[in-house]
């Protein structure tokens, strides 16, 4: 505090002075407040920013389930109101008897009465009852040998017969085994070793997982054609969903890139993430049809139209409505549930698109709330001499994104072909994560390409109806099944 000298002793300029003294440090006292009070402003959003993204989980974020931790994994379905279990008139599912049963086992009657005595004739009896019990056969593994003949003709020429052309080696496996092998490794995602020591206790063949990584390589090698088919159908496709997900190959992050439609799938890895990876796959800058995805920044520079995923907005939306406390957010995503089930019952009447009154309604909707929430969320001004841009929250940057792509977000109900998400690329991501969940990751860049090559061609066959083991025996026959456009 500062002690004022007695005013009477003092002359008017001695005045003048101590009163400009006190007028400065007055101001600077008043900039010093101003910054404190800036700087806890700034440190408050901070807090609340770090609050916030602590409360993020896979219901309000892009976040995988498998983030939550031992919290129980929030579902962003909502009750449908039926009771668990099979629904009335399901028409169910049981064991059933067979017409015909591979093996006959004869039960014998007793040989006498066991009331009188008599001798019973067998010759008589009649079938009481048949039941029949569905086992697998426990069985050795077999071996077929080959052999080729030669003969000489009178006139001195040989003739010999040939082995079949995938009879190769003097001694060799088999298409089934190999087909099995290859299922359990990149199909079941079974460790290399404990499925060579599975065949090892079902069959009692003793194989190496080097054996079988043989036979993957093999494989990816036979299968490679027809994945180039796939990409091919791909880019004639009318649509197809993209994503990319981190990929651990040799223990660093590489980047697993996915390109599906219903009936077919296609999975590359690469070292980058970004357009530099989409122009070496060769798929999406292929093509001028529609894109699914989830506004990620690289797919903008493609061609053709843009679709948004509504799965994304809807979580980060919950996200802001618990954060924030913001009403508006809540209400635009469940107007974006309802458009999509208002879709999703003009399909079931062969509509192709809503009524235009029912678009104009969604839309008129959609940009009200924005117009509201815009009030609540004004951009932030900068407030000291700093370059770049001003770092705003992220209310208002979902409500610039929400403004910026409204046509390629509501598409979905202007044409009932559009899909309100992108649930057929994330479903595709989740099998190779799975993988790496067991594996931890791949140990060469070669071993995950195989895996992406035989991964792409089993998933689009099973889509398309397939069994996955008959494809792959039919692979190592040398006439795997080619994929159909979809």
């Amino acid at each position: 505090m500062i002690e004022l000298p007695d005013l009477s002793t003092l002359s008017h300029e001695q005045k003048d002075a101590l009163i400009l003294f006190l007028f400065q440090l007055v101001q600077k006292q008043d900039q010093q407040i101003k910054l404190l009070t800036a700087r806890a402003t700034e440190l408050e959003a901070k807090v609340a920013e770090l609050e916030a993204r602590l409360s993020m989980n896979s219901k309000n974020s892009s976040k995988p389930p498998s983030s939550d931790g031992l919290r129980k994994t929030q579902s962003l379905r909502t009750p449908s109101g039926k009771s668990p279990g099979g629904q009335k008139g399901h028409p169910g599912n049981t064991l059933k008897k067979a017409l015909n049963a591979d093996k006959i086992i004869n039960h014998p009657l007793p040989k006498k009465c066991q009331g009188c005595g008599n001798v019973l004739n067998e010759g008589s009896a009649e079938l009481h009852e048949a039941r029949q019990v569905f086992d697998i056969p426990i069985k050795r593994y077999e071996v077929t040998e080959h052999r080729t003949f030669q003969v000489r003709c009178t006139c001195g020429q040989i003739h010999q017969s040939n082995f079949p052309q995938a009879i190769t080696e003097t001694v060799q496996y088999g298409p089934n085994i190999k087909a099995l092998g290859v299922d359990l490794v990149q199909g079941e995602f079974v460790p290399f070793q404990r499925s060579s020591q599975l065949l090892c206790r079902m069959y009692g063949l003793a194989l190496s997982p080097a054996t079988i990584l043989n036979w993957v390589q093999e494989a990816s090698v036979l299968i490679k054609p027809h994945v180039e088919t796939i990409k091919e159908h791909l880019v004639a496709a009318p649509l197809v969903h993209a994503d990319e997900s981190g990929f651990r190959v040799a223990s660093a992050l590489n980047w697993l890139h996915i390109v599906a439609t219903k009936s077919l799938t296609w999975y590359g890895v690469h070292a980058k993430r970004g357009i530099e990876a989409i122009k070496d796959h060769g798929i999406l800058t292929e093509r001028m049809g529609a894109l699914v995805h989830d506004c990620w920044k690289p797919y903008w520079r493609l061609n053709g139209q843009h679709i948004l995923c509504n799965s994304h907005l809807v979580r980060e939306l919950n996200f802001v409505f618990e954060s924030t406390q913001e009403d508006w957010a809540k209400r635009l995503s469940q107007l974006l549930i309802r458009a999509n089930k208002q879709c999703d019952k003009a399909r079931q009447v062969g509509q192709t698109k809503l009524h235009s009154w029912q678009i104009s309604r969604i839309k008129n909707s959609y940009w009200a709330l924005l117009a509201e929430a815009g009030k609540l969320n004004p951009a932030l001004d900068r407030r000291e001499r700093k370059r770049g841009r001003i770092k705003q929250s992220f209310a208002f940057n979902l409500l610039r994104r929400l403004r910026q792509y409204a046509d390629e977000i509501l598409h979905f109900t202007r044409d009932l072909e559009i899909p309100f998400t992108n649930n057929v690329a994330e479903r595709a991501v989740r099998m190779p994560k799975v993988k790496i969940k067991i594996s931890g990751c791949f140990r060469t860049f070669k071993g995950a390409q195989d895996f992406c090559t035989i991964r792409s061609y089993l998933d689009t066959m099973k889509k398309q109806g397939h069994n996955i083991l008959e494809v792959l025996r039919d692979t190592f026959n040398g006439y795997a099944p080619s994929p159909a456009s979809g």
